[in-house]
């Protein structure tokens, strides 16, 4: 077990052994085999894969590591061969029963691309694959190459470089000003300028000063921050780290959803061995900086990733909003100012301290820098997490990085923002995916979670399905959140029944209206957004369940209602 870390030159000596070490297992003679394994693999058998690696190479030399997915959800479980005097090489859908030939030097028509710049034979590299093509990879520049669980693997890559600049090479004034010149913009979906805030809580008096992080990320088609604590949660770490000495804090915590329990472990892990090196704690490697690290879990309320809610959670209070001002930043936790941020917020953060703010603001689109991660549900033929420059149409996402629709499925629409926004037609996909672009349309990026539906879908019960879940999740503080969206559930019930009216059309953009006007909290102000939009893009869809008692999609009670109702006749 490595001692604690005493002091700047102490770190350099670790990392230097940490890339050697690194250098010589890529460069040497043994086999490496890379499993990935995480919350979207494990399902579909990756830990049985990595089980039966380590079992078909006992006893040998080779090397079998576990990695994190790459996002490529489509070809997992994912193994990474590399062989000596040759790249790693990346195959996908393999299952227990392949190892065996796998290893062998079989399976070639598995193989998707090669890691690494050039082809190797006939196998392309992996960055030449369209689902791939397009991403440019800051935040998950490692996923799916180092360990994890590995804080050494992470420092060989570079990991807390960004934390020892800000220790030991800038003042606080000078970090605070790269984040401000990169144009980083809150990747939760508010889009806050992350300097703008960092420079707020900097300056505030109050003391102590805590720092928070959201990764509760409640909502049901979002997973990209579960991704970066399975992927790299160092990237995590090292910018609470940095934001703490910057701002003046020296506690923060990370609010992580419990239902995700391997990114709980993982950073758990991160934190135990950030601590026995001295990157967490007192006198961090002999500069005078206190910072602690502490992690809590959400028990599943949507209504926690809202900050106020989230920090009262924090403090063991039941988790509602609060009215602002006063804003986080002059009174968060404890009533004390407090630095919130989204984890993939945080996760850019040690990139741009070591490249430059001007670096980072030249990707993507200059109200919008840098890159953004993005999931998407639905049928399509490359289903996965990507991490895109900003500004790229919705269109090369869903034709070109997604695959396109699958065979017998038809391209309906794409729902925006998460459960806050609404949904895109066909007619609207060559808008650019940034945090303006989509708001004219009624669409929105939020924090980057997308659903493509197909003809299979209707558009009255998708309205009504992602209604009833801000339904369920309103925390009941404010009337007419409470009140409001159960009304438009029931209204939207009586349409798919068969029993709606032309009058009810106008009596939810009303009810829409007074929720979005009243509520306390953006949850509530945005809820009815998935309806007004549903009903803005396909109104014909509606007209027919009410004057026609028709459903085309087949999903909604109406037509089997309507079909009962002749046959009485």
């Amino acid at each position: 077990m490595t001692d604690r870390l005493q002091s700047h030159a102490a770190f350099n000596a670790l990392q230097l052994a940490a890339q050697t070490r690194w250098n010589e297992m890529w460069e040497g003679n043994r086999l490496i085999v890379s499993v990935g394994v995480d919350s979207s693999s494990e399902p579909k058998g990756a830990l049985r894969v990595l089980a039966a690696c380590r079992q078909a190479l006992a006893g040998t030399d080779a090397i079998v590591r576990e990695v994190s997915g790459n996002g490529a959800m489509w070809m997992e479980p994912t193994v990474e061969i590399k062989r000596p005097g040759e790249p790693p090489v990346v195959y996908g859908w393999i299952g227990p029963d392949d190892v065996p030939a796998l290893l062998a030097g079989a399976l070639q028509d598995r193989a998707v691309g090669v890691r690494g710049a050039d082809a190797f034979g006939e196998i392309p590299p992996l960055g030449e694959h369209p689902f791939f093509k397009h991403q440019q990879r800051i935040v998950m520049e490692d996923f799916g190459v180092i360990e994890p669980d590995s804080i050494e693997d992470a420092i060989a890559r570079g990991a807390y470089n960004g934390l020892i600049k800000v220790l030991f090479e800038m003042t606080a004034e000078e970090a605070i000003a790269e984040v401000t010149a990169s144009g980083l913009r809150g990747r939760g979906g508010a889009g806050f300028p992350a300097g703008i805030k960092w420079e707020s809580g900097r300056k505030a008096r109050a003391r102590p000063k805590f720092v928070a992080v959201n990764s509760h990320e409640g909502e049901p088609n979002v997973y990209k921050d579960r991704r970066i604590h399975e992927g790299d949660p160092h990237k995590i770490l090292e910018g609470m780290l940095i934001a703490s000495i910057v701002c003046g804090a020296e506690r923060a915590y990370n609010y992580i959803g419990g239902e995700y329990p391997l990114a709980i472990k993982r950073f758990r892990k991160a934190v135990v061995d950030a601590e026995r090196l001295g990157l967490i704690g007192p006198n961090i490697l002999g500069s005078g900086k206190d910072v602690e690290i502490r992690v809590r879990t959400g028990g599943g309320a949507y209504i926690c990733g809202e900050g106020s809610a989230l920090m009262y959670s924090v403090m063991g209070v039941r988790g509602q909003p609060r009215t602002k001002p006063p804003r986080s930043v002059e009174e968060g936790l404890w009533k004390r100012p407090t630095i919130l941020n989204n984890t993939e917020t945080f996760a850019n953060v040690p990139a741009i301290i070591n490249r430059g703010g001007e670096w980072f603001s030249q990707i993507g689109t200059p109200t919008s820098a840098g890159t953004k991660m993005m999931t998407v549900q639905g049928p399509l033929k490359h289903v996965g997490l990507v991490e895109t420059p900003m500004g790229i149409p919705m269109r090369i996402l869903i034709d070109e990085v997604w695959g396109g629709m699958r065979d017998g499925h038809q391209f309906r629409g794409v729902q925006t923002g998460g459960v806050s926004a609404g949904p895109l037609t066909e007619e609207h996909l060559d808008y650019a995916v940034d945090f303006d672009s989509m708001t004219e349309i009624g669409g929105m990026l939020g924090s980057g979670g997308f659903v493509v539906f197909d003809q299979h879908v209707c558009p009255v019960d998708f309205a009504r399905y992602l209604t009833a879940f801000n339904r369920v999740e309103s925390c009941s503080k404010c009337v007419p959140c409470h009140r409001g969206n159960p009304a438009l559930v029931e209204i939207l019930d009586r349409i798919r029944l068969g029993g709606g009216s032309r009058e009810d059309l106008s009596l939810m953009e009303r009810t829409s209206k007074h929720i979005i006007d009243l509520s306390l909290c953006g949850l509530g102000q945005v809820a009815p957004m998935p309806l007004l939009g549903m009903m803005k893009m396909y109104p014909q869809d509606f007209l027919d369940h009410i004057d026609n008692h028709l459903c085309a999609a087949g999903a909604c009670p109406v037509s089997a209602t309507a079909t009962l109702a002749t046959a009485a006749d």
